[in-house]
């Protein structure tokens, strides 16, 4: 395959990982619980849901951002930016990189979110009904705006390279981590902190999807409600959270003796051009045919995709119709696994956290299963990893996620040895 990349770009390498997550608030905690095939997945706790068609979610729990945020600040904030900076702070501190007066204004963030302050949004305009436009905090437009999670973990680390958010729905953390890759490749800077976040669980958030009928109905099954090609699934599952890569040019991690989980060899974009919300096969398929020849990979090189795999009826047949016209008879030899059965789909945060978990696979040579997989749907007729890990060699790993608006991206990651 021809590269689309300029012959002078750099490599781009990750050398930090960083989550919070409905399976654990740390990346170690997060990622044991994925491949034991434990589900985040519960009643939501945080409002009352008498009057809602669907009562689950997958919640971040035990959560508290005061030991990294002072409580004076962290009242400002809402919860995505929480999520956001812990998870931030978690990847560079996870990286070993020391930010310096030398090397400061070459190391940027863009971590973005597919909504934002929704809660808080909610809250304000309650505020505003009840007691007037008086009592509207100065603190509500930067407190749920969604560049603040840049902005904030910029000031706060004294990053003074390119500071920016993408928003692409569900796509936007694996954006933000391309895009912050390419900057790196074209010399805009040395090193990024990328991904995604979102905390949506509220009364709108949920009556909104709810509302679309694109969530999942069984209430009464918390952790068997997302069961992406299952037979029986039935709708997503909303989840929320953050999942953020320290991403730097190989030439600055091996002149520091860095840890290097894997290169980060190729993005892809494209778009259906073809409905706001229904998905169309051809979207996904190129976009990971422009991943892989930005990678200057073979199709008979991947060994393993982690899915953008929602759990819906739709949703879940086109990706695997279009993984099939990607790899042709090559599909049946890939192993592919859908992280969201356990964590639920965390929107704007999904491909940053996925991201950390497909890095991590590649790592470690351990598959995540895809928990729930009782009855595979007969067209989904992949090799989905079903309820188990799975130990295997990979050396090269695609990641899909795809958005409203027809947006889709793919990432490729290849060990590093």
């Amino acid at each position: 395959m021809r590269s689309f990349k300029n012959e002078d770009a750099r490599k781009v390498v990750v050398t930090g990982l960083g989550s919070v997550s409905p399976v654990g608030n740390s990346v170690k905690e997060g990622w044991d619980n994925i491949l034991a095939g434990i589900s985040g997945i519960s009643k939501i706790s945080r409002f009352d849901t008498s009057d809602f068609a669907v009562s689950i979610a997958g919640e971040v729990k035990n959560f508290s951002f005061r030991d990294s945020i002072s409580p004076k600040e962290g009242k400002h904030m809402d919860t995505f930016i929480h999520f956001g900076i812990i998870a931030g702070e978690e990847a560079l501190k996870d990286s070993g990189f020391t930010v310096t007066d030398i090397n400061r204004e070459r190391v940027g963030v863009i971590v973005g979110s597919g909504i934002g302050g929704l809660p808080m949004i909610e809250n304000t305009h309650t505020v505003l009904s009840s007691k007037g436009p008086r009592r509207v905090s100065p603190f509500f437009v930067p407190g749920s705006i969604i560049n603040m999670i840049s902005g904030h973990l910029s000031i706060r680390n004294n990053l003074q390279g390119p500071n920016i958010a993408a928003v692409t729905a569900c796509t936007t953390g694996l954006h933000s981590i391309g895009l912050a890759a390419r900057l790196i490749q074209c010399g805009d800077a040395d090193a990024m902190l990328a991904g995604g976040s979102e905390s949506t669980i509220s009364p709108l958030g949920l009556g909104g999807f709810a509302s679309a009928r694109a969530l999942s109905l069984r209430n009464n099954d918390p952790q068997g409600a997302s069961r992406p090609f299952d037979y029986d699934r039935d709708g997503f599952v909303l989840g929320e959270g953050s999942g953020v890569l320290f991403l730097e040019s190989l030439e600055s991690a091996i002149k520091r003796g860095a840890k290097i989980y894997a290169e980060l060899a190729g993005f892809g974009m494209s778009s259906d051009a073809f409905h706001m919300t229904a998905p169309d096969v051809n979207g996904p398929r190129r976009c990971m045919e422009n991943a892989l020849r930005d990678a200057e990979l073979n199709l008979d090189e991947v060994d393993y995709i982690n899915a953008h795999g929602t759990s819906t009826p739709l949703g879940d047949k086109n990706e695997t119709l279009a993984i099939k016209n990607c790899f042709g008879h090559l599909s049946n030899e890939l192993v592919v696994s859908s992280t969201k059965s356990m964590t639920g789909h965390l929107l704007g945060g999904a491909g940053g956290l996925e991201s950390v978990f497909t890095v991590l696979s590649l790592f470690e040579n351990k598959a995540p299963p895809t928990i729930n997989l009782s009855k595979q749907d007969p067209e989904c007729d992949l090799d989905y990893c079903s309820n188990q890990a799975r130990d295997m060699s990979i050396n090269v790993a695609v990641k899909n996620n795809f958005g409203f608006g027809g947006t889709n991206g793919s990432l490729v990651f290849k060990s590093f040895s």
